[in-house]
């Protein structure tokens, strides 16, 4: 692509294919159209918290990190907020009986990698989350609410309330402004594009193994 060309547009532009597929899976499809329980909704915020606790397992590291740093934000963080959901959804133990399925450790380790080794790789990751949770997960909390009686942006559906985040569309184009000054040479950004396109791909295939989970728990 060109270098007239932002790089926020870029990796946009990059992973739009990536994000359609993951956008209609049929796991969100059917959970979000009320086609499962709230098992399955339970279940989704759980594989979730094997994928925050990888991208902000390693704050602390990132934050001194030149090319990482400008998009740690504690504002951001959703590991407490799963927590808390986990909590009122399942239980105080819902540790207990919480596990990733293969495609959610697959993700979780690729994003410990890129964030101990990579933190340009890692934004690809940080980019692909919190923005699509500033977003389309806002229509996911709205639908929650209505088909499981959560409360509203309370307990259950925190993960998609931003409290540190008082204009979201401001913050949005706070983030592709730092997104437009990387300072990386043209090969190293089209590594970054493609670690987004790896990160849609790792996201869809959670879905896809949710989706065989609940295969045969589709209510009629």
């Amino acid at each position: 692509m060109s270098d007239t060309v932002p790089f926020s547009v870029q990796i946009r532009t990059a992973t739009e294919r990536q994000h359609t597929e993951a956008e209609n899976s049929r796991f969100m499809a059917d959970m979000l159209g009320g086609m499962l329980g709230l098992d399955s909704y339970q279940r989704y915020t759980g594989q979730l918290w094997f994928v925050y606790r990888a991208l902000e397992g390693r704050w602390d590291e990132l934050a001194a990190d030149p090319v990482a740093g400008p998009f740690i934000k504690p504002e951001l963080a959703r590991t407490a907020e799963l927590e808390r959901d986990l909590t009122h959804l399942v239980g105080p133990d819902w540790r207990a009986g919480l596990t990733a399925l293969p495609a959610t450790a697959a993700y979780a380790a690729r994003i410990d990698e890129c964030a101990r080794d990579w933190p340009a790789g890692y934004i690809a990751h940080h980019y692909t989350r919190y923005l699509g949770d500033l977003s389309g997960g806002q229509v996911i909390r709205g639908t929650a609410e209505k088909l499981w009686d959560l409360p509203h942006r309370g307990d259950g559906v925190r993960f998609y309330v931003f409290e540190g985040v008082r204009n979201p569309a401001a913050f949005k184009r706070e983030y592709r402004a730092l997104l437009d000054e990387l300072d990386l040479d043209d090969l190293e950004r089209r590594r970054v594009l493609d670690e987004g396109q790896r990160a849609f791909s790792l996201n869809t295939a959670v879905f896809a193994e949710l989706d065989a989970e609940f295969a045969e728990r589709r209510l009629s």
